[in-house]
């Protein structure tokens, strides 16, 4: 895929004219896929996808375009060219465009991420010798994705990375079920073992007879699961720069007024974990780190490339929300969580998390899938569905007990036009008085 993505553009760069720019930037995958219901394979197959992004400039003025490849010069090239004269047109009909940014020097690059990966067979095989007698629903992914820059300046840049994510529930009965993951870079049996044991304790738990909290503040154990949820709503504008630029971050408060969270909190962009490209779909280089929240305190924003322009700062992602979110552990072992918790919520899942009060950081949400109820540090029963509601500056601030040693690498299951790249590494929490409503 390399040398044919670098063929076309040479190809298409042939094609320019006068003054002319020309920005490629290609997305790729060739993915195993099997989907499981009630335990067994329901649908298996394979998924080879490419595409192609045409951004062609001139000035301050451009158009852009985006073509699905086949694979093979001879169909792609004649649709490319149609498409590269349909921008040229395009193009003589727009403004220009004030916040156009892209790298005219960057470095030539390419990097091919080191994994171990099972056979389509071999993942089936440990996934339907773990899961005997369960009611599994998930869906396995895996295989290489493919991202690539090229301009007509000279630059190229490749990333290839293989991966594996097997996302999946066990279900008791109804709404009663326990949510799983596995996923990284290399593939061992025995993790998958670990995880699915850990599955099947947690059900058996959820047959027990529920118990039903009333609403108030209590101690909670937020597993790395449910932590990404709470990390997500802080993402959804927290650490963009334009939204801190136009006063439209839930974490204003941190630049405006000083506001920190515990010291134990530190959050950073990492780019070098290597599932994302360190390249932008402009050309622009990313840095190894990009530091958000140190010891508590607001660091620095995501900065894309038409911010950049805008605010004239440095390109240092290629979107201004988190792909690639880092959270540094804590001390708190994860064998010693059911007792430092003694008594209260240990929570594996959370969702439908929504703003309450943006301004303040203030969130809302539902537990989900195993949030038991703990007494004297031990598990006595599942809980109920509950509704939380609290401020974010509260819950990793003022009320946050304690970060865990080992963190959960969780890799985004998301398919939606194509397998997503996105990932964090995050801690457990422990809170004490979070707020629940209902």
């Amino acid at each position: 895929m390399q040398d044919y993505f670098f063929t076309l553009a040479d190809a298409l760069q042939a094609k320019l004219q006068g003054a002319e720019t020309l920005l490629l930037s290609f997305d790729g995958e060739d993915s195993d896929f099997i989907r499981f219901n009630h335990g067994q394979v329901r649908q298996a197959g394979g998924v080879a996808r490419r595409s192609l992004a045409v951004d062609l400039i001139e000035a301050e003025r451009h158009a852009a375009g985006r073509a699905q490849l086949a694979g093979g010069l001879a169909q792609d090239l004649p649709p490319l060219l149609d498409l590269l004269n349909d921008l040229r047109r395009q193009r003589t009909h727009l403004p220009a465009d004030p916040y156009l940014n892209f790298d005219t020097d960057g470095p030539s690059g390419e990097i091919r991420v080191a994994s171990e990966l099972p056979t389509r067979s071999q993942a089936l095989e440990a996934i339907m010798g773990a899961s005997q007698r369960l009611d599994l629903v998930g869906i396995w992914a895996a295989g290489a994705i493919y991202k690539g820059f090229a301009s007509s300046l000279g630059q190229r840049n490749w990333h290839a990375c293989e991966s594996f994510n097997f996302d999946w529930s066990c279900y008791h009965a109804g709404d009663k079920a326990v949510k799983a993951n596995y996923a990284g870079l290399r593939w061992d049996p025995a993790q998958l073992q670990i995880r699915m044991q850990d599955a099947r304790a947690d059900l058996e738990i959820m047959q027990r007879p529920p118990k039903t909290i009333a609403p108030g503040r209590y101690r909670v154990y937020l597993a790395p699961r449910a932590l990404q949820e709470v990390l997500a709503m802080m993402a959804w504008g927290g650490f963009g720069l334009k939204s801190h630029r136009t006063g439209q971050s839930p974490l204003i408060l941190m630049q405006t007024e000083g506001q920190r969270l515990d010291p134990a909190v530190d959050l950073s962009e990492h780019h070098g974990r290597g599932l994302e490209p360190p390249f932008t779909p402009e050309g622009f280089t990313k840095p190894e780190r990009v530091s958000l929240i140190a010891n508590g305190a607001y660091r620095d924003t995501l900065v894309g490339a038409r911010s950049a322009r805008e605010y004239d700062a440095r390109v240092n992602a290629a979107g201004e929300w988190p792909a690639s979110l880092d959270m540094q552990p804590g001390s708190l072992g994860a064998g010693d969580v059911l007792d430092a918790l003694d008594t209260g919520l240990y929570v594996n899942s959370l969702w439908y998390l929504n703003f309450s009060d943006r301004n303040q950081a203030r969130i809302t949400g539902m537990t989900r899938f195993a949030c038991f109820w703990v007494e004297g540090g031990e598990i006595r029963a599942p809980v109920d569905v509950m509704r939380f509601d609290d401020s974010v500056f509260r819950m990793l601030g003022e009320n946050l007990l304690g970060l865990t040693r080992e963190r959960e690498l969780l890799l985004d299951p998301g398919t939606y036009g194509g397998r997503s790249s996105n990932s964090v590494e995050l801690p457990g929490a422990l809170i004490e008085g979070l707020a629940f409503t209902l």
